[in-house]
């Protein structure tokens, strides 16, 4: 496996946001995790990446214990984040954001054939190349997002909300690549609000209530679980 995470916890001051979850994504997946707003999902990243500190338990990431590791040595053992809300550098263009993706890096040649790759992805981000990263529609900071987040060639990819606010064939465009970038040999690990999309593309899923992790399955399972499509899909 890629990552385990076992007995979690997290605090918020006096608020438990996480009460012991346990997952695990193994190379070469997809793993969605759904859940309504104020489960847990974004927390449960933020754990992941080294961005909010544990209580308790551990996150284990290609055999080696990162529980208490800093961000930035993350990125370099292979962990990337494109966040919620995208989180690009507005001052910044967009090749200037995609090199920060890569910050950690020096193998120059890998560099320059990994920002290739991304705009093949992208190829709207390479027509916007020289132009302003706050300037950018959602779509693009979106794309741009991810594609900064490529550019540390990550072992796991967590993907936080990664449609939101987009329009419908925006989010199809989204998706189809998420698949593309995980057929090319990346792991993902998939929060979204869109369960339909994300169960429907995820090898398997969990589903997080309150801090809790209460189901688990491969995506179609989920998909086709009565509790799932009532709560998360709109199927009553």
């Amino acid at each position: 496996m890629l990552l385990e995470i076992k007995d979690l916890t997290l605090l918020y001051g006096r608020i438990q946001a996480l009460h012991g979850i346990s997952l695990v994504v193994n190379e070469g997946e997809v793993v969605a995790l759904i859940g309504a707003n104020g489960a847990g999902k974004t927390t449960t990243m933020r754990a992941i990446s080294g961005l909010r500190p544990v209580a308790t338990g551990s996150i284990v990431f290609d055999g080696t214990d990162v529980t208490r590791m800093r961000a930035d040595l993350r990125v370099v053992r292979g962990i990337s984040q494109s966040p919620e809300g995208r989180g690009v550098f507005p001052g910044m263009t967009v090749l200037e954001n995609l090199e920060m993706g890569a910050y950690t890096r020096r193998d120059r040649a890998g560099v320059a054939a990994d920002l290739d790759r991304v705009f093949e992805l992208f190829p709207r981000l390479q027509e916007r190349r020289k132009q302003a990263g706050g300037t950018l529609s959602g779509g693009e900071q979106q794309m741009l997002a991810v594609g900064r987040a490529l550019m540390s060639r990550p072992k796991l990819l967590l993907l936080d909300e990664p449609s939101m606010g987009l329009a419908p064939m925006l989010i199809q465009q989204i998706f189809d690549i998420i698949t593309e970038i995980n057929q090319q040999g990346t792991t993902v690990l998939l929060v979204e609000q869109n369960a339909q999309q994300a169960l429907s593309r995820a090898h398997r899923g969990y589903v997080l209530e309150t801090g809790r992790i209460v189901k688990e399955g491969t995506g179609q399972e989920l998909l086709h679980d009565p509790a799932v499509k009532e709560a998360y899909l709109g199927v009553a």
